[in-house]
């Protein structure tokens, strides 16, 4: 017997695919996830034992700021299915100087270790104050623009104070809040996760808002690895009578009198849709390629051709013999560990960059999830993480350039952690195009669903006026990343498309 068509198909089994089919089927929906990957769903939350047997890697996403306080995970109940670890601090920012400044859930031991006694006594009072107000803030950014009643929850004291500092860049934030160059590090630092420079304008928002983050929930990773993220909603969805099918990519949004209503799967199938298809690709990928052009809007299509990504990544994982010997005891017992000397550093990085060149001396983000999840790898050895921003292609291929770029990196670690090289069992480098190649979706190894300046945010992401989840086709909504709120792994993506999607459906509602 043929099977039903499903009311709703959803493209791409990334987090945000998966909260999106997982929030919709518990709204009594019938749902199918097509998922291009031939072996797993997940996209970015997977794990892998890419160096070793034993030695569990996360292949994306690696620490989730997010994991407790995002409102898409807390109504899955995700915090049931998954047993989120913490390091003693959740990130360290150390130079060769030996001066390090270190956030910390523990607003006692962050404050003792933030620079110096006066920047400390700053970051408690910012600390608190974010703590108070998270819920509200949270909401504010995370939520379906705009947010109104979150912004009623904010108030108005509160909301002043968080427009001078999404207003600011991150150094000049960094300038006015701290004294010490270690204190004035961490917030530009962290901006580096995507492709925000310091000196960017309105360039603070994301720096200080991970900074903080690490002060309530914390940088958490999933025991087992980022994998058991995907688990828990492929259960959820099942539980719920959703379905994945994996080694199903998606070649054609088939569109009938303006509406989507089914996907066409690479050898020619089918797949309709009674009521809507969701997508959780890249915006231009859905609206260039998915989508023939008749059905698009010739100014959405020039915007899309030259949409604007953010910076390429270079990942590393190795297997390390022993714990990295960091020179700074600090970073021994921090979850992530910044590369950056100085603020003059980092700009320098962030113009090297942008030049298109590859940096020598690379600021870094580096994971250490087997200090806060023993069972990453065999007793008494060790995981290790890493990435740089990176321009996504280079003279010559980044084929011919990465080894030479990874031991760059080891070389940068061996000056904070003198004997690191000596630890190395195996090291596996990933590129920006190994990155596009292993998922999609990270166009020239950018890992924010495109660039994260200021001018790509709220009602221009991804274009204006299809900020909110809906596309020029009825009937079918972005839901990826490439949508507000962009980067991260929170699954508001999804989750909020799911509501506009409900909505315009007449569904009811999926929750808060």
């Amino acid at each position: 017997m043929a099977r039903a068509d499903p009311d709703v198909v959803v493209v791409g089994a990334g987090p945000n695919g998966l909260v999106a089919a997982c929030a919709l089927a518990r709204a009594g929906l019938s749902v199918v996830v097509l998922e291009a990957h031939p072996s797993r769903a997940g996209g970015a939350v997977g794990s892998d034992e890419g160096t070793r047997p034993g030695f569990v890697h996360d292949v994306g996403a690696a620490f989730f700021p997010f994991a407790r306080s995002s409102p898409a995970f807390q109504a899955l109940g995700l915090g049931d299915r998954v047993e989120w670890k913490n390091a003693t601090f959740e990130s360290a920012h150390p130079a060769r100087d030996g001066s390090v400044a270190c956030l910390s859930r523990d607003l006692d031991r962050a404050a003792r270790t933030f620079g110096d006694e006066r920047d400390g006594a700053v970051l408690r009072r910012l600390a608190e104050w974010h703590a108070r107000a998270e819920p509200a803030l949270l909401g504010l950014l995370l939520r379906t623009f705009p947010a109104l009643g979150s912004l009623l929850r904010l108030g108005p004291i509160s909301l002043a104070r968080a427009l001078r500092i999404f207003l600011s860049s991150g150094a000049g934030l960094a300038a006015r809040l701290f004294r010490s160059e270690a204190a004035r590090r961490v917030v530009p630092a962290l901006s580096l996760h995507v492709d925000v420079g310091p000196d960017d304008r309105f360039g603070a928002g994301v720096g200080w808002l991970l900074a903080m983050t690490a002060t309530t929930g914390g940088f958490a990773v999933p025991k087992g690895g980022a994998r058991s993220i995907a688990d828990a909603l492929l259960s959820i969805l099942g539980e719920n009578g959703g379905e994945v099918r994996l080694g199903a990519r998606a070649e054609r949004i088939v569109v009938a009198n303006g509406r989507a209503v089914a996907v066409r799967v690479a050898g020619g199938d089918e797949i309709r849709a009674t009521k809507a298809i969701l997508a959780d690709t890249a915006a231009p990928s859905l609206l260039l390629d998915l989508v023939e052009r008749a059905h698009v809007p010739s100014r959405v299509v020039r915007a899309m051709q030259r949409f604007p990504y953010g910076w390429g990544t270079f990942k590393l994982d190795w297997a390390l013999s022993a714990p990295v010997p960091w020179a700074i005891g600090a970073c021994a017992e921090s979850a992530v560990v910044h590369a950056g000397e100085s603020l003059d550093d980092l700009r320098r990085f962030t113009r090297v960059v942008r030049a298109g060149e590859i940096p020598d001396d690379p600021y870094l983000v580096i994971g250490q999830q087997s200090l806060a999840d023993p069972t990453r790898a065999p007793s008494g050895q060790a995981t290790l993480w890493a990435y740089s921003r990176v321009p996504p292609a280079v003279p010559g291929g980044w084929d011919a350039r990465r080894e030479a770029f990874a031991d760059a990196v080891d070389a940068r670690i061996e000056g904070l952690a003198p004997g690191f090289r000596a630890r190395i069992l195996a090291r596996r480098a990933t590129s920006p195009p190994d990155l596009e190649a292993m998922n999609a979706n990270l166009v020239g190894g950018d890992l924010g669903g495109g660039s994260n300046a200021w001018n790509r945010q709220l009602v221009f992401r991804p274009v204006f006026p299809y900020f909110r989840y809906r596309t020029p086709v009825r009937r079918l909504y972005l839901c990826s990343s490439y949508a507000h709120p962009g980067a991260g792994v929170h699954g508001m993506c999804g989750w909020n498309a799911a509501r506009i999607a409900l909505g315009d459906l007449g569904g009811g509602s999926i929750g808060s």
